[in-house]
């Protein structure tokens, strides 16, 4: 009987157990936390679905206990599954929808701006990248751009050169970095660019005046380096660029890092090279025909070390950009220390060939700091831009103390200024840039002042220019009328105005000097306080017409420059010339009259540049030099005294290029210029550093190979110049040459990241040669022998965050 009671008892229960019901009930939000709206919730097998409300909620009622498949399905959100135990009380959950991946189709974008520029650009315009610079890597940025047509420099040993444009360059030639004028001792042959070629993005180089945007100087041309790019919003990552040379065993490395949020970034890079003395093809120089042995062909004294620290930071929107850029460079080199000096030197050679890799003296030592903001802001039609600058320069050289016949024997212990400081210049630099570009309809106008403070001082126990106050401004107005889609007219007034103040500097030692039969002893002014203002209205006038694959491009204007300080007030020796140099402080301001014409073709697999120019001064400056020899202190040294005549100067340039078959391509590029001058004690001469004729045939086969190996090239330059003999005395003639030079490449994807590697062999066969526009030309000192250059660049990718 009780067997029977507890049996029953068992059936009841469980009866009412089973037909018990429950409700699931919850809340589907995204991974930020946030409800999602309008989710299918399915009870899958079941016929139970329902759909969240505005807060992410659902519930179903009524469900008897068993075991449930939920399934839970919105657009741009993975499916979500999961099973739940339904039993004994009601169930509340919180389910989390992640976001869809999408696998789009490759979209390939085709950046065409370039071509953009130069279509509407009236003047001969060159643009080249970072893989231009990375593929030409040289000793300096400039020496990197030298195989543009049009463009060449005066080099000055391993690590130095300066830029010249059509056979232009010292002040003639601009270089604007990241909008501001670069401001270092440019006015000196020996003197380079503090330039890290590593942390520059896009370089513009216009070839032609461009005074009526750039200032004065810019009459023979400009060199506009452009910042690297934003880095990508999201992202925290870099590169490093390691670098080696074996003409001068060179290493080097560049190492960026770089991160942004959406409004907020920061780009840093260091940068360390250090270079041993550079090695020459010949074993023996002469130096005004004093044989100097060379010691395994070594360049004594040329090693040197280079740094360069950057840091830009800034805030950009879609209207407003506003970033700051910090950078100093650092740059300690010797000179050839058989050629420094009124005379070749007998230099310890011992102590020199003990080691490549030291600086002794004479040497350098330059510092360039440079802090600029940039900011830009967009509102309608009109785009203003905004430009802030303060530069440092701060150059020393240093040399034993040699009285060269003149001085005091012994350098005295009174002096407070160091023994072996032979010159310092101190510069420190304001820069302020306004424009506003506004948008009328078919014209855009543009409306700009730049203004530049200068003061330099000088230090040393030698002098060549005295130190000087320098302030200068200029407005101007540029208009571009589109015409047509194939039309485009340019118009620009300028007007500038300048004051320059130079201060007074007698020698720290007597000197004996002769009047009238008596014999005084002086210290003997080297340059008086001396006050001047210069001004000037400069134009231009531009066409762009672009009919499909044909164009044209035309502009005419008139440049001005004001004379430096160099050229109105220098009185001493120039030990880097061998020269006495002599300014003369009533020189006016130098004029040009320019025409510059560019006309092409593009097609599929070819296209054809055709750049001819004319130049015209009325009273060109330049270093003359006179048959009179210095007759007090430095003296027995030829005197060059800065003189003005008038000068014509035209030449031409000329791109071709073919692709022959699929992976092949051909290119020549030729360059042409004549220089006279048609007045003076140099008539019917030429311009000193005049290029000669030359010419560069390249080859390169691009073979495709697959998507880990992309972007592989071989190429191949002959390049031939011809002799020099068209020259202005005392330059020599110059023979004629031709060097080959080949560049490989290749970029090789490892893990999403494109690595590029590249090896150049420069001056393949080791061709002994002379490079008229070379500072050592004037010792007869060949170019650099063979050189490989092999540089590698990692780029990483930290987080995206």
């Amino acid at each position: 009987m009780k067997r029977v009671i507890f049996f029953l008892a068992a059936v009841l229960v469980c009866s009412s157990a089973s037909a018990q019901l429950f409700v699931l009930s919850g809340k589907v939000i995204n991974i930020r936390g946030q409800a999602v709206k309008g989710a299918r919730v399915i009870l899958e097998h079941t016929g139970y679905k329902t759909f969240t409300d505005s807060l992410g909620n659902f519930a179903f009622t009524g469900l008897p206990a068993a075991t449930y498949q939920l399934n839970v399905q919105k657009d741009d959100f993975q499916s979500y599954n999961r099973a739940l135990l339904i039993g004994g009380k009601n169930l509340v959950v919180n389910l989390i929808l992640h976001s869809k991946s999408h696998q789009l189709r490759e979209l390939i974008v085709n950046d065409n701006h370039i071509q953009h520029r130069r279509n509407e650009e009236s003047l001969n315009i060159e643009v080249v990248n970072s893989r231009f610079i990375q593929r030409n890597l040289g000793g300096s940025l400039m020496k990197t751009l030298e195989r543009l047509p049009g463009v060449k420099t005066i080099g000055i040993g391993s690590g130095q050169s300066k830029p010249l444009i059509r056979g232009l360059g010292f002040n003639r030639v601009v270089v604007v970095e990241k909008g501001v004028k670069h401001e270092g001792q440019q006015w000196g042959a020996d003197h380079g660019l503090e330039i890290d070629q590593f942390a520059t993005g896009e370089v513009e180089i216009l070839k032609g005046a461009a005074s009526f945007m750039y200032g004065a100087d810019a009459i023979g041309g400009v060199i506009d380096i452009k910042p690297a790019a934003l880095p990508q919003i999201n992202t925290l990552g870099g590169s490093v660029d390691l670098i080696g040379k074996t003409n001068n065993n060179l290493y080097g490395s560049s190492v960026n890092l770089y991160g942004r949020k959406k409004h907020l970034f920061f780009d840093s890079r260091i940068t360390y090279q250090h270079y041993a003395d550079y090695k020459v093809p010949a074993d023996t120089v002469y130096v005004y025909d004093f044989a100097v042995p060379l010691f395994e062909n070594q360049l004594r004294n040329t090693a040197g070390r280079e740094t360069g620290l950057h840091l830009n930071t800034g805030y950009v929107n879609d209207h407003f950009k506003s970033v700051f850029y910090f950078s100093n460079i650092n740059n300690s080199s010797g000179f050839f220390a058989n050629a420094h000096g009124l005379e070749p030197r007998q230099v310890n050679t011992g102590q020199h060939d003990a080691s490549a890799r030291d600086v002794l003296m004479p040497r350098q030592q330059v510092n360039h700091f440079k802090l600029i903001n940039r900011s830009t802001y967009q509102t309608g039609k009109q785009h203003f831009e905004l430009e802030l600058g303060y530069q440092h320069n701060f150059r020393q050289e240093f040399s034993q103390y040699v009285n060269h016949g003149y001085m005091p024997a012994v350098y005295p212990d009174t002096m407070q200024l160091p023994a072996d400081l032979e010159r310092a210049y101190d510069k420190h630099v304001y820069s302020f840039n306004f424009r506003n570009e506004i948008s009328m309809g078919r014209h855009k106008l543009m409306l700009g002042l730049n203004a530049e403070h200068q003061d330099n001082a000088i230090s040393g126990w030698t002098f060549l220019v005295p130190a000087f106050k320098q302030t200068t401004a200029g407005i101007f107005a540029y208009d571009k009328y589109k015409v047509n889609d194939q039309v485009l007219l340019h118009g620009a007034i300028r007007y500038d105005y300048g004051h320059v103040r130079t201060f007074k500097y007698a020698d720290w030692f007597p000197s004996q000097v002769t009047e009238a039969g008596n014999t005084y002893s002086r210290y003997l002014l080297r340059a008086e306080n001396l006050v001047r203002n210069y001004n000037s209205f400069v134009w231009s006038l531009g066409l762009n017409y672009n009919p499909d694959r044909f164009f044209f491009k035309a502009n005419f204007g008139k440049s001005f420059r004001m004379p430096i300080v160099k050229e109105a007030g220098a009185n001493g020796v120039n030990y880097h010339y061998f020269s006495y140099e002599l300014g003369d402080p009533s020189l006016s301001p130098e004029q040009s009259y320019q025409a510059d014409l560019s006309l092409g073709w593009n097609e599929d697999g070819w296209s054809v540049q055709f750049s001819p120019f004319y130049n015209y001064f009325p009273n060109y400056i330049y270093l003359n030099p006179t048959s009179a020899h210095s007759p007090g202190p430095g003296g027995g040294n030829q005197i060059f005294q800065y003189a003005q005549s008038r000068v014509v100067r035209y030449g031409a340039e000329l791109q071709l290029k073919y692709k022959f078959l699929r992976e092949w391509t051909a290119e020549f590029l030729g360059e042409y210029l004549q220089a006279e001058q048609r007045s003076g004690a140099k008539k019917g001469f030429t311009l000193p550093f005049s290029p000669p004729a030359s010419a560069l045939l390249n080859f390169c086969w691009s073979p495709e190979l697959n998507k880990f190996f992309t972007g592989t090239y071989f190429s191949l330059d002959y390049r031939l110049t011809a002799a020099q003999n068209n020259i202005v005395p005392p330059e020599r003639k110059t023979p004629g040459y031709r060097i080959v030079n080949i560049q490989a490449g290749i970029t090789i994807s490892v893990k999403r990241r494109q690595v590029l590697i590249s090896l150049q062999a420069q001056n393949l066969f080791n061709t002994r040669y002379l490079n008229h526009t070379s500072f050592y030309r004037l010792i007869e000192l060949p170019e650099a022998g063979r050189n490989i250059v092999l540089s590698v660049k990692l780029p990483f990718q930290i987080k995206t965050i």
